[in-house]
């Protein structure tokens, strides 16, 4: 993020169960192997990464564990947060489960596609929940899509910046 980016306390983030998306931002192509899905190749660009934060400690305890630099990789998204730059965190507070509906709204954006199918979903019947976008996906239009998709039964979306600095890294 450039100057004037904001940073984001932990503190800040809320404990209540949520769903959350993490906006990524890879400066060159890569070959990376994701666990159990293997090698693929991730082009330059943007993506999004949708996950839900339902159990113990909510968005709180599961945003800090991806803020964090140095962990165990056990999620495909730890693979990808290893080599990409975090950009934004947006999420919403809910005890529902909303993932797979952001997942739909997410894909509706301008220019989304699927990098590696499977990739966060293996406990859905998703194509994946990480999309693609050579483009920094839109805070607003991804709202207008929720607006659309789940009726508004989602909470109010958050947006923050994410800088270096966030957080234990």
């Amino acid at each position: 993020m450039g100057a004037g980016a904001e940073i984001i306390p932990r503190s800040s983030i809320p404990p209540q169960a949520g769903t959350y998306i993490l906006i990524l931002h890879l400066a060159s192509p890569i070959e990376l192997r994701v666990g159990r899905l293997g090698a693929s190749r991730f082009p330059a660009g943007w993506y999004g990464y949708v996950g839900s934060a339902l159990g113990p400690g909510g968005l709180a305890a599961r945003l800090g564990r991806h803020l964090r630099r140095h962990k165990r990789l056990h999620w495909h998204i730890d693979y990808l947060l290893a080599v990409a730059e975090l950009t934004e965190i947006w999420w919403a507070v809910s005890p529902e489960q909303q993932e797979c509906a952001w997942v739909r709204a997410l894909s509706q954006l301008p220019g989304a596609t699927v990098p590696l199918p499977g990739f966060g979903a293996s406990d859905c019947h998703c194509p994946a929940h990480l999309l693609y976008f050579d483009h920094r996906p839109s805070f607003s239009a991804l709202v207008a899509q929720l607006e659309g998709q789940c009726a508004l039964h989602c909470t109010p979306l958050w947006q923050a910046q994410a800088v270096k600095g966030i957080g234990e890294r």
